[in-house]
């Protein structure tokens, strides 16, 4: 069931995603060379406690990180690690979910570590790009799917790929809520988005082909050919006019 928010509900939303995105921010400016993805974690874990928040990713379907740092191949879910060490070069997806008072943010962003291959910036450039191309679709009126059609079209006019199986979602009092929200689809179909609605918009891009398999340790998620793939995401609310995006640091 779609869940519509008051709007006392969505002031308590827009916290959650300012503290998000602040986490996010922390985490990126941390996101250099020689530094684990264990160590970042950490660091952001504790500056969500510090601001009166806590991480809910933690033991979610038995997940052992606060957080999700995914490296390169890794598309999303990576598990944080004292043995992964970001070296020069890599891109890092770092997947942020804060909640504060009962109600959740979730944001992503993918973060060149020092100087990254111009293969690596035109895939993190595009799938940026679907981002807001997607966020500017959902307004009331429309469906979920003209939000997929718009990430899915910019996603292949790159030459990129949305990877399979995994979407983007409703959230608020949970972190996964309905409706879902794939990253391809047909423009006009889906239900129809509604003003108080919130929704994380997250476009999954993959360089060479859609095909993705989860490793070993049963979460994270990699392209099959090793190439690389991008993550990034906003909580959005739908109202009546433009889209109010959740996740920034500062509204």
């Amino acid at each position: 069931m779609i869940q519509i928010k008051n709007p006392t509900e969505l002031k308590a939303m827009m916290k959650a995603g300012e503290l998000a995105a602040q986490a996010l921010a922390l985490a990126g400016k941390h996101a250099v060379p020689g530094i684990s993805t264990w160590e970042l974690d950490k660091i952001v874990d504790e500056y969500i406690r510090s601001k009166g928040g806590h991480s809910p990713c933690k033991g979610y379907g038995g997940f052992p990180g606060h957080n999700c740092f995914s490296i390169n191949e890794e598309l999303i879910h990576g598990i944080p690690s004292k043995k992964k060490i970001l070296k020069e070069g890599d891109i890092l997806s770092c997947d942020i979910v804060a909640e504060l008072n009962g109600f959740n943010g979730d944001n992503t962003a993918t973060f060149a570590v020092g100087e990254v291959s111009e293969e690596a910036k035109r895939i993190m450039q595009y799938t940026k790009e679907a981002l807001f191309k997607g966020i500017e679709k959902a307004v009331a009126g429309n469906r979920v799917g003209d939000i997929s059609h718009a990430i899915e079209s910019h996603v292949r006019s790159g030459g990129y790929f949305p990877a399979e199986k995994f979407i983007g979602h409703g959230i608020g009092r949970d972190m996964h809520e309905d409706p879902e929200v794939p990253n391809e689809g047909k423009a006009g179909h889906g239900p129809r988005l509604m003003s108080g609605m919130t929704i994380a918009v997250e476009p999954m891009v993959n360089s060479h082909s859609q095909k993705v398999r989860i490793m070993n340790d049963k979460w994270t998620v990699v392209t099959t050919d090793g190439s690389l793939s991008c993550h990034f995401e906003h909580t959005i609310a739908i109202t009546n006019g433009e889209p109010i995006i959740l996740t920034l640091e500062s509204h």
